[in-house]
């Protein structure tokens, strides 16, 4: 799952953490070059994309990028990094299946954003060639969840609907799981009413009690 915020949004937080030894730079090309990042990966995937092509849409010289970052890797695995940072704040609605409802709708927000859509599945075919791009996607899709779902769980585990011990990876995969199956594998629509029963379904494959 992705950060809950548009690109605009996140670009406009990131471009404010210059990379390291480059207080100097314009923040707004900056800026500029991030969102160009996303734009060329949507359009020519990373196999494709280079360094000139990124200079070129952001309106800036190649000598711009290569001050900021040595190779597109790192230029990519900057942005995903720095997106993932932001994260979203933990939901708390006052009930396990109210927060799982809550995540849902912000995920699947995220996860059909046409950009999105053609980014994620060439990243991730990415990182099967590259143990950098698979660390950075690991912090980006996985571990930031992981640390909200936990915060979930254990407000739940506080108000007495789980049980002490209640496996948060377990829960992490239930939660993402089939979204991420309907949506980016699928590339399917969800019916009306989804997100509520899959919520649901959740909160009572984790033992909630009340569920």
């Amino acid at each position: 799952m992705l950060p809950c915020m548009s690109n605009e949004a996140a670009l406009s937080k990131t471009a404010r953490r210059a990379p390291a030894g480059a207080a100097v730079l314009r923040e707004e090309k900056t800026a500029a070059i991030r969102a160009a990042v996303f734009a060329e990966l949507a359009a020519v995937g990373f196999g494709r994309m280079s360094i000139e092509g990124i200079a070129r849409r952001a309106g800036v010289g190649k000598t711009a990028v290569y001050r900021r970052w040595r190779s597109k890797l790192h230029l990519v695995l900057d942005v995903v990094t720095a997106l993932a940072a932001e994260g979203m704040p933990v939901p708390d609605t006052g009930t396990l299946r109210g927060d799982v409802r809550m995540l849902l709708e912000v995920a699947s927000r995220a996860l059909r954003h046409p950009m999105a859509a053609q980014i994620i599945p060439d990243l991730l075919a990415e990182a099967a060639r590259s143990p950098e791009i698979a660390e950075a996607l690991r912090t980006a899709l996985h571990d930031s969840q992981e640390s909200m779902t936990r915060a979930m769980v254990g407000r739940a585990v506080e108000r007495g609907e789980l049980p002490e011990g209640c496996d948060v990876r377990l829960a992490l995969d239930l939660i993402t799981g089939p979204l991420y199956w309907r949506v980016v594998v699928l590339r399917g629509d969800l019916p009306k009413g989804y997100l509520d029963e899959l919520a649901a379904a959740v909160a009572t494959a984790l033992g909630a009690r009340g569920a």
